[in-house]
């Protein structure tokens, strides 16, 4: 985050930037960058569209310009190249989702002390929240797996590999990739019940209903069925206890045939515990959202790899956007 020594004008401004990112996440809320479009309003038809307080909703957009998230124009306002591509719900490339989902998260992290004292979390995990909130955590995922399983998919060769699971693979991101990638390749996504219908609906966007079937399960409680040449767990095992983790990759090395390849995505922290940053912040993270996640590191992930009967089990070199790793074994 910062390579030079802290000073107190860096530690006043890091303590300070959340007023920045609740500006963005109320905007993302309101739908402003959607009501603005690809068009030029001013705050009081920008406070029309979404139903708000003119005097407040000009202070939003003021705080946007300054963020150099919309541009002014005397009285009106308009979006950013970046704004509306990446904010406004009508891009195909929108990341609102994974915004709301940070947003969701921010009460929990306030009260980081008591989590710490307690060792208990403070928030119920996302998927068993609301309707609104398992949304945004389901497509926040596939927000930011949209960036990152391409490049997966491109880096990790299945040729000759004919069916892949995806266990917890949620709306199915890395399966659909996988499969555009190697036209021969079929995939089954093992997830709870409530995923099914993004599931679906992503599947079905990218017309591959016809080559990657969803089964309902909770993978730490219940069996596999089938047999596969690939297993991929693309972050699950943060969610879980060590014990639970190795429980799941014992059961994901089960379904494979012999010479059959198990994909491990993780934060994959270093064997000090100490870094990478992300990885060690989303630790903490778990600590707010589960009993006994974390992240771990890349010897506790090859162990679980090991008490599985995984053999050449190696690190890729290959590193992804947002400090996350690869593991890979043979069964």
């Amino acid at each position: 985050m910062n390579e030079k020594p802290w000073s107190s004008e860096h530690l006043i401004r890091l303590s300070g930037d959340y007023w920045q990112i609740c500006t963005l996440h109320a905007a993302v809320r309101l739908h402003i960058f959607t009501a603005i479009g690809a068009g030029t309003l001013s705050a009081p038809e920008v406070a029309e569209r979404i139903g708000g307080n003119r005097r407040s909703v000009s202070m939003l957009l003021n705080a946007l310009s300054a963020m150099r998230l919309l541009e002014k124009k005397g009285e009106s306002y308009s979006n950013t190249e970046a704004s509306q591509r990446f904010l406004s719900k009508e891009s195909s490339d929108y990341i609102g989702y994974i915004i709301l989902h940070h947003h969701h998260l921010m009460e929990s992290w306030s009260h980081l002390d008591f989590a710490v004292k307690s060792g208990k979390p403070n928030r119920t995990r996302s998927f068993h929240s609301s309707d609104e909130q398992r949304e945004w955590f389901l497509m926040g995922m596939f927000n930011i797996a949209m960036k990152i399983a391409p490049l997966v998919a491109s880096e990790i060769s299945l040729a000759g590999r004919r069916h892949l699971l995806d266990l917890g693979g949620g709306p199915g991101t890395y399966a659909i990739h996988f499969c555009l990638k190697n036209p021969e390749l079929k995939a089954t996504v093992y997830d709870l019940p409530a995923t099914r219908p993004f599931f679906q609906k992503t599947v079905a966007q990218f017309g591959l209903a016809d080559r990657i079937t969803f089964q309902e399960g909770d993978f730490v409680r219940d069996q596999i069925r089938g047999g596969y040449d690939v297993a991929l767990l693309s972050h699950i095992l943060h969610g879980e206890s060590p014990e639970n983790c190795n429980k799941i990759v014992k059961k994901a090395v089960g379904t494979l045939a012999a010479g059959g390849m198990v994909i491990i995505h993780e934060f994959i922290l270093d064997n000090t515990m100490d870094s990478p940053l992300h990885p060690a912040l989303f630790s903490l993270n778990m600590l707010l959202g589960t009993e006994e996640g974390q992240s771990y590191s890349e010897r506790q992930i090859m162990d679980m790899l090991a008490n599985a009967g995984a053999k050449d089990i190696r690190r890729l070199p290959f590193k992804p956007p947002g400090e996350s790793g690869i593991v890979v074994a043979s069964a």
